[in-house]
């Protein structure tokens, strides 16, 4: 999961003016509309840079991606439930270690190639080997996999894992004999196999998604056209071209849904912004409950926050009420560390409030207590989301009522990621905004407070303590869904307890789309009042909207 991303954004706000001419159509000027093959097209933004290869992606932009270029093994219902896609059914081994699966017959990649059994257990293997992305669900948990026959995989498991048939929604298949045809073998990283096909799978593909991608510029955009033999078949309506692009700059957003030349933006606009695009006709916001948490990594590594007297005074000096209703109007309050809506969540963990009587009273029981010079941090926030500024400063504003002195930096979410890596380098306090990779409370807790994850963007915190991690694990392990939910409930009173974050609120998430001529699943079921969870990545995913670009002028 050591994903090294790097920033690229002295480019990207030209992202949605320069985003097709890499396949020879001229740049459209604002105003001048949509015109030839790209008419049916659906085009949304999101933070970047973003990885495509499923042993490497595993932020919001590469989930939304993979999703429309690879097909997941199994793929989330309305409930967030594990549902049959590739593979068509299983069972599952008395003592739950074997899980045996028949893949579903007609299914073909972008190649031609019909996607086997061996193609899965290719994958499966690729990802472990190679470390990254979302290999820190299957580490340590998929002992092996062998392709029976070409219709049957079978998994062996180290131990019993609880939510294994849930976590398969991350599971993303390649085409094994594309990938080993591009293998870089000046490298000997993973031995035989070269570079395994990652510098490659920066700008290709190799899946068998609704869409096949036709244009990658790692900088910039991502973009796909339809795949005629997918093998769930296709609405007249659905989009042809599919593209996400990191031009996420507020008013290159605000002109281009103007102009028609964009369907859905990301989640990360200002309140303002998305104000200004409701008002505009044929535009709609729309916003429900994501399940993603933005929190305050604190690094419990580094002094000061190394001491859990200071973190609680931290917790306790934080203006939750002023986030919320300003700043993030429609929040949801969160207690800890697993969102409300997921299952598994403890619902009985107070919630940290803004009390400073509470933060002097803590503060004066840290080991920095009387020592001004000491009580002084670093905060980071992420450059691509402009409101996470106004958090800054008033977190900034709360603690100097205790006499904290806060330095406050601000950087490309790829340079936050780089200096995740390690504990000198991550800074005090981070704000970062997580989601859970799978819908179940020991998704958040593995990726967000195991060792396994620290070094990464998920886990700034550096808990490192090898009783909590015996203990997400032995939680993990327990089949019975009712015995491993009360272990989770137990394992949030401790992270509560430790308070590596501070825990601000669950994101209503809202984006602004054309609802002049798009039918967005998301904005549907929110009309009819339907009760949805959209893991992360699964809420844009193109083969599942209509255009219809004649209302579009």
């Amino acid at each position: 999961m050591n994903k090294l991303k790097k920033s690229f954004f002295v480019v990207v706000a030209l992202a949605l003016t320069v985003g097709l001419t890499g396949c020879g159509k001229p740049a459209t000027q604002a105003g001048e509309g949509i015109a030839g093959k790209y008419d049916s097209i659906l085009r949304t933004t999101q933070d970047w840079p973003t990885y495509t290869d499923p042993a490497v992606g595993n932020d919001q932009s590469d989930a939304i991606t993979m999703a429309n270029l690879y097909d997941p093994f199994l793929y989330p219902d309305l409930n967030g439930e594990p549902a049959p896609h590739i593979a068509a059914e299983w069972s599952v081994s008395d003592n739950g270690l074997e899980y045996t699966f028949t893949i579903r017959d007609g299914i073909k990649f972008h190649s031609g190639n019909p996607l086997t059994a061996d193609d899965v257990a290719y994958s499966m293997k690729r990802m472990l080997t190679i470390g990254e992305g979302f290999a820190y669900l299957y580490k340590g948990v998929v002992k092996d996999v062998q392709a029976l026959d070409s219709k049957t995989v079978k998994f062996v498991l180290e131990n019993s894992f609880g939510p294994f048939l849930g976590s398969l929604i991350r599971f993303m298949i390649v085409d094994s004999k594309v990938v080993a045809e591009h293998y870089d073998k000046s490298t000997s990283t993973y031995g035989e196999f070269g570079d395994y096909g990652k510098t490659w799978l920066l700008t290709n593909d190799a899946g068998s998604g609704p869409y096949r991608a036709i244009d990658i510029k790692l900088e910039e955009y991502v973009l796909g056209e339809k795949f005629d033999d997918y093998f769930l078949g296709w609405d007249p309506a659905a989009p042809e071209y599919f593209q996400i692009s990191g031009a996420v700059e507020p008013v290159s957003v605000k002109t281009a849904m103007a102009n028609r030349e964009l369907e859905i933006t990301d989640q990360i606009q200002p309140m303002e912004n998305f104000i200004a695009m409701d008002a505009i006709e044929g535009i709609d916001v729309v916003a429900y409950d994501s399940a993603q948490t933005f929190g305050v990594s604190m690094n419990t590594k580094k002094a000061p926050t190394d001491d859990v007297h200071f973190r609680k005074a931290l917790a306790y000096a934080f203006d939750y009420e002023t986030v919320m209703t300003d700043i993030y109007p429609g929040a949801i309050p969160v207690k800890g560390p697993v969102p409300s809506n997921v299952p598994g969540n403890n619902p009985d963990i107070p919630r940290y409030t803004y009390d400073l009587e509470k933060a002097r009273a803590e503060l004066a029981l840290s080991k920095y207590a009387g020592d001004p010079a000491a009580q002084r941090i670093e905060l980071v926030w992420c450059a691509e989301v402009p409101e996470e500024e106004k958090i800054a400063l008033l977190i900034n504003a709360n603690l100097s009522q205790l006499g904290i002195a806060v330095d406050i930096v601000k950087q490309p979410f790829g340079s936050m990621i780089e200096s995740a890596q390690s504990i000198e380098s991550t800074p005090n306090l981070s704000i970062v905004l997580t989601a859970p990779s799978y819908f179940e409370a020991g998704a958040v807790l593995k990726s967000r407070y195991h060792s396994s994850s620290s070094g990464t963007w998920e886990q700034m915190e550096w808990i490192l303590d090898p009783v909590l991690d015996a203990a997400i694990d032995d939680a993990l392990s327990t089949p019975d869904r009712d015995l491993r939910f009360e272990k989770y409930r137990q394992i949030q009173e401790q992270i509560y307890d430790l308070c590596p974050t501070i825990w601000m609120f669950s994101l209503a998430e809202r984006r602004a789309y054309q609802s002049g001529y798009v039918e967005w699943p998301v904005a549907e079921l929110i009309k009819q009042g339907a009760a949805f969870v959209f893991p992360m990545g699964y809420n844009v995913i193109a083969r599942n909207t209509r255009v219809y670009p004649d209302r579009r002028r």
